[in-house]
This record gives structure tokens, sequence and C-alpha cells, in this order.
């Protein structure tokens, strides 16, 4: 009795240090989440004798737009969408210097609306196919921009049905049409997405370190003038250990997402 009175009550100081744990990060502010982001891409860089600076991407998707003031105030200049709209939305209500990243899958009859209504449009992640890419390119030349859209070839590095992004396979054929067909558009590399649970298994990362070195060879590039998109929040510092250039951070620098409660369905006819 004696054991399992001693278990229950382990458990119960377990959950209230959990609870305070949740309490603490829900009340830290956006500010300091940030810089403590930025300290731990400094220390893992350093660990693994990175000398160039890793792009921190702070991803605000459902977020207001007062937290990614909060951020901007704080320093951070770039920041990534996962939905059009929400970028469409956000964008006129922030400053103008903002490098805005579209991390997120893009429809092909979105394409138009955030080429012409996000000026500070910096970088399309997420490009998938010879369409999207064509579409992007003439988007981006009918709104007049002086300078190429940046993008990435999007590769599904784990093999999941539920990803999006080329097979590893094919990012080579996809990244020659964008160099040799897409005149408005720039390869500025390749990027993928993590596990289901935010966290990528380390194969995940090489894979796509090696899709960047065969798009390298085929394109006669230096690999390294190629950036590698890899790493979340549960996983940045071991993406930046392994090569990573851009990483997307949302959670851990806005908190957990705030998605809206879905409405209940009215009870079926007798039901109370």
């Amino acid at each position: 009795m004696a054991t399992v009175l001693f278990l229950s009550s382990s458990r119960r100081v377990a959950a209230q240090a959990l609870a305070r744990s949740t309490s603490t990060m829900a009340e830290k502010s956006v500010a300091i989440a940030l810089q403590d982001v930025i300290s731990r891409m400094k220390r893992a860089s350093e660990g693994a004798g990175r000398t160039q600076p890793v792009r921190l991407v702070a991803v605000s998707k459902t977020k207001p737009v007062e937290a990614l003031q909060e951020a901007y105030d704080a320093g951070q200049r770039v920041f990534g969408e996962n939905y059009v709209q929400e970028m469409l939305d956000k964008a006129p209500a922030l400053p103008s210097d903002i490098q805005w990243h579209f991390i997120g899958h893009l429809q092909s009859n979105k394409v138009k609306a955030i080429v012409e209504n996000v000026p500070n449009l910096a970088m399309v992640e997420t490009v998938d196919s010879t369409k999207l890419a064509d579409k992007l390119n003439r988007a981006v030349d009918l709104a007049g921009r002086t300078e190429p859209l940046a993008v990435m070839v999007q590769v599904n590095t784990s093999g999941e049905e539920s990803k999006f992004g080329l097979e590893p396979g094919e990012c080579v054929a996809l990244a020659k049409h964008i160099v040799q067909s897409c005149p408005k558009l720039r390869l500025a590399g390749l990027m993928t997405i993590g596990m289901p649970d935010y966290s990528s298994r380390p194969e995940n990362f090489q894979c796509l370190a090696d899709c960047r070195a065969k798009v390298a060879a085929e394109l006669g590039l230096v690999p390294e003038h190629l950036e590698l998109s890899m790493g979340m929040s549960g996983d940045f510092e071991q993406a930046i250990e392994m090569g990573s250039t851009n990483i997307r951070v949302g959670s851990t620098i806005f908190g957990a997402r705030e998605y809206p409660a879905r409405p209940k369905s009215p009870p079926a006819a007798g039901q109370a």
C-alpha cells in the first residue's frame, strides 16, 4: 500500500510540475521565446562548427498580427505562412520590410493573388511541380517584379503519402526546369517537412542533403550555394547540425496554434 501511495504521489508531483512548466511557457512573451530560439540556434551552430548564419523563419500560422508585431519589434524580419489567405490578411497590416516566406502547399489558382498582393514575398519554399513553377514564373512576370522570386524545390524525404513534395529522384528534373525555363524565378535550394510529430529522422535530413548534391552536380553549382530548408520547432537544432541554412519555427516562438472551434452539429430529430 505504501508503494502505491508513493507512486501516486510521485505522479501528482510530476503532473503539477508539468502544469507549472506549461503555464510558464504560456506566459512567456513572444520576444523572450524568440530570443530563446536564437540562442539555441547559436549554440547548435557553434557546436557543429558552422560559421555562416542560419536564417530563422518565424511561422505565425493562426496567430494574430499583434504577435507578429511583437516578434518584429524584437528584431525578427523573416516570417512564414502556410495559407495564402493568412498571408494576404497579415502582410498589409505589418511593416513592408518583412520578408515573407510561403511554406505551405500552394495551389495553382492562388499563385496570382499571392504574387500580386504581397510585394514583399521573398520566397516560396514549396514548389513541387513544373506546373506550379510555370504559374509562378508567369505571375512574377505579369506583376512586373524587377527581381526574380526565390523558390525552393520541396522534396518528400520521409515517403509519407500525407506529405506534399517530389520523390527524391524527381528533384533534379524540376530544379533544371526552374533554372532553364523560368527566368523570373531563382532556384534558392531544397526544402523538406518533418515527420508527423514535427521531428525528422536524421536520414530525412541526409536525404535532402544528398538531393542537393545531385542537383548541384547536374547544374554545375557548388552545393553550398543551394540552401537546405529543414528543421522546425521539434528538431531545428539537429537540422542545423546536419547543414540546414533555413529553419521554420512556429509554436516554440508563438505558442500552440489556435484553431477556431468547429460549430457543433444540431441534434438529430428526436434527440435532446
